[in-house]
C-alpha cells in the first residue's frame, strides 16, 4: 500500500503542477474576444467559400419557404 500512496502522491503533484501550469497560462478577461478574432479569416479563399456556400444555402431555404408560403425574414 505505501507504493500506492507514493504512486497516488507523485500523480497528485503532476496534476497540480499542470493545474498550476494551465490556470497561469489562461485569460480570464475575455471582453476583448472579437477584437482578438476580428479580421482572421481576412483574404483567405476557404473563408471567402463558406460565406458564399452559406448565401446560397439561405437564398435556397428563403425561396423554399416563399414556395410554401412561410415568411422569411432575410439578413
Amino acid at each position: 500500500m505505501d507504493d500506492n500512496n507514493k504512486s497516488i502522491k507523485a500523480r497528485l503533484a503532476k496534476l497540480e503542477a499542470e493545474v498550476k501550469f494551465l490556470k497561469s497560462h489562461s485569460v480570464n478577461d475575455r471582453s476583448n474576444w472579437i477584437e482578438e478574432i476580428s479580421g482572421i479569416c481576412k483574404d483567405d479563399p476557404d473563408f471567402e467559400q463558406i460565406i458564399r456556400l452559406g448565401k446560397e444555402a439561405r437564398g435556397t431555404e428563403q425561396h423554399d419557404a416563399e414556395a410554401t408560403g412561410i415568411s422569411v425574414d432575410p439578413q
